[in-house]
């Protein structure tokens, strides 16, 4: 019976250390062939609620990218970059200081490919990949594909150990992402009401439909038609954008430095046409047809009455109409349909509505310099909303033109202008005299300078969370006040070090292996290799505190920033414990006398990474980090291990535990 119940508990503990192993991305893996030698790849993640996995392009310094490695390079080529489906989400993270993109629900990963060996019949690999929630990190994690190649249709992959086997049911989910376009779509559509190019022609095209020989009913009916055929023209040109830019060519359009700088261009130029610099106009031979085609009258009449609105108010249209399809050109197939879709409902909705309801144009405000002040707000948000493509183009190849001071300087300085006008301190060429500030102009004066205050932090580091997305990363930001006073105040309080590493050494306490690579946060001295701190802590007669960690683990550096820097913590792990750092995503190659044989999954660990990621789940049964262990010198646990905990009165209770086990030993 005793027997019985030893095995018991053995058996238990091992399911108990299994359940502890994460594992929140499901990977299935598909083809499709396009020719004889052209080949889609497709990477299929599932991921579990609450967790979320990092895209394949990530700032240096930041959590660990998904790559795809191909272990059989002969035989194909690769065709572009990798796309995704859908766009990852943009976030600041304001542990790493910089704008990260992760995936949640799922995410698609597309590689073409062109077979130049007709012989080739598989092609072998895997993807790497790390995922986070709001508590835990896992460490890179790699699943394993296998493609048939030369097969006419697609077909699941041959099974074979460590593969999966491919799935064909993968959904997107970018119903939030189109709603949130298209809301934006729709609300630029009534700004584009109000610009002096339109606004003057709504009366005007009402009256027409009004007083047109037809009965009235008739009438109306042709001024739905007229708002159904502004519709129809907008969308149309969207799906012209669509077929054009479709998701072929999203990678380059949003990566490449050519398209990024003609899209800041023509905001540009835009901005300038809005300052009346000058107009940007169609050929009059254009306006004129449609303008012939109108007098026809009829259904036919009302089509070309809408097409004339469409060409003559280009002018002020034409750059937010630009705008639209330069932030959907990247993107899907549907947000250049659905963003010019969304544009139009709201622009032909007035010229419905005021005929069917001629009444309501008496409650209209007079034309005047009003119209020509929104045309010039609008040039000066078309001005700063360019400068996201050049600080793209500039992010991804290095220029340093645009680095986050600069860009917020700019924007300060634009903004500030805008205030200016709006009180009246600032005229252009085609502007009324303001003889008195209106109630709403000195309201949005107010919100524009208080958007500029909430600006100048930045320049010295505040993160500014809100228009985190349109700010370049804070590794390009060369004065960082917030950076360097945590620094300081951290190097204060860790003054002294755990064991003198250089001169008199503690008989056993070697130099850190990897020290040049590695390092521990405030000033702290540690280890990096299991066996020396183990050795050290025997030396010294302290326990042993191992920290299972991450370069890219964005809850590693949360506790660190937020626990670890208490100074009560910070004393307690300098003067009373070894610390072995134990990073589990490092790609640094161990030499082949400290490759190990994984117990878990029969595979050689040859990096540091890949080892100490296999010796938490070998021994600990758990590959989540931050993951905190103190042995004693029988590299036996003092106290039950923990985890994320951001309280730091619970993180110096687990500390004290342990110091006190440790004494009874």
């Amino acid at each position: 019976m005793k027997r019985l119940l030893l095995t018991l508990v053995v058996l238990l503990t091992a399911w108990f250390a299994q359940a502890q192993i994460i594992n929140p991305v499901n990977w299935s893996f598909d083809q499709k062939k396009i020719t004889d030698t052209e080949y889609e790849l497709y990477f299929d993640a599932k991921i579990e609620k609450g967790w979320h996995l990092y895209s394949n392009v990530l700032p240096e310094g930041g959590p660990i990218a998904t790559s795809i490695v191909f272990e059989n390079t002969d035989g194909f080529e690769l065709i572009g970059e990798i796309s995704t489906v859908p766009k990852a989400e943009k976030v600041f993270d304001q542990i790493f200081n910089m704008e990260i993109e992760y995936f949640s629900k799922q995410a698609r990963f597309i590689q073409k490919i062109k077979i130049s060996n007709p012989e080739l019949a598989k092609l072998k690999g895997y993807v790497e990949y790390m995922s986070c929630n709001d508590e835990t990190c896992t460490p890179p994690t790699e699943a394993d594909f296998v493609f048939s190649m030369g097969s006419k249709q697609t077909t699941p992959v041959e099974k074979e150990e460590g593969s999966i086997v491919i799935t064909d049911n993968f959904k997107v989910d970018t119903n939030r992402g189109m709603l949130i376009f298209f809301l934006f779509s729709f609300l630029a559509g009534l700004a584009a009401i109000l610009t002096p190019c339109v606004f003057p022609m709504i009366p005007m095209t009402v009256s027409f439909f009004m007083h047109s020989n037809e009965s009235k009913a008739r009438a109306r009916m042709n001024a739905v038609l007229y708002g159904l055929s502004i519709i129809a023209i907008y969308t149309v040109i969207g799906t012209l954008v669509a077929v054009i830019f479709g998701p072929d060519a999203a990678n380059w359009l949003s990566t490449h430095w050519l398209p990024n700088v003609i899209f800041f261009a023509v905001f540009v130029i835009f901005a300038f046409s809005f300052f009346g610099m000058f107009e940007i106009v169609l050929p009059s031979w254009m306006v004129n047809k449609a303008d012939k085609g109108a007098d026809k009258g009829g259904f036919l009449g009302s089509f070309f009455m809408a097409l004339t609105l469409v060409l003559v108010s280009f002018s002020c249209t034409g750059p937010i109409v630009g705008a639209i399809l330069v932030e959907s050109a990247g993107g899907q197939v549907l947000k250049p349909i659905i963003g010019m879709f969304g544009f139009a409902l709201a622009f032909a909705l007035p010229f419905t509505l005021f005929a069917l309801f001629p009444q309501w144009l008496n409650k209209l405000p007079k034309s005047g310099g009003w119209l020509n002040s929104v045309k010039v707000v609008l040039g000066f948000v078309e001005l700063a909303l360019g400068l996201k493509f050049l600080s793209i183009a500039d992010q991804t190849y290095h220029w340093g033109l645009l680095d986050r001071e600069v860009y917020i300087a700019i924007w300060i300085v634009i903004f500030t202008l805008m205030g200016f006008y709006l009180l009246g301190k600032l005229k252009f060429a085609h502007d009324s005299e303001v003889k008195f500030i209106s109630v709403p102009r000195l309201m949005l004066s107010i919100v524009t300078f208080s958007f500029v205050i909430y600006l100048i932090p930045g320049m010295f580091g505040a993160p500014l969370k809100a228009i985190s997305g349109y700010m370049p990363p804070m590794s390009t930001h060369d004065f960082d006040l917030h950076k360097i006073v945590r620094e300081e105040v951290a190097l204060v309080a860790s003054s002294g070090s755990n064991f003198v590493m250089n001169g008199d050494k503690a008989e056993g306490c070697e130099e850190p292996k990897f020290k040049e690579l590695l390092h521990l946060p405030h000033g702290l001295n540690g280890y990096f290799d299991y066996e020396q701190g183990l050795a050290c802590a025997k030396a010294t007669g302290k326990p042993l505190f191992i920290d299972f960690t991450g370069h890219g683990c964005v809850n590693c550096r949360e506790m660190e920033a937020t626990v670890w820097s208490d100074a009560r913590v910070l004393s307690r792990l300098k003067n009373d414990f070894v610390i072995v750092a134990l990073y589990v995503d490092d790609k640094t190659k161990l030499p082949e006398s400290e490759w190990v044989t994984s117990e878990y999954d029969g595979k050689v660990k040859k990096t540091i990474g890949k080892k100490y990621a296999d010796f938490q789940i070998a021994r600990f049964g758990v590959n989540a980090q931050p993951y905190y262990v103190i042995l004693d010198h029988n590299e036996q646990m003092l106290v039950q291990p923990k985890a994320r905990d951001l309280n730091p009165d619970n993180f110096v209770k687990f500390l004290d535990d342990a110091l006190a086990e440790f004494a009874k030993r």
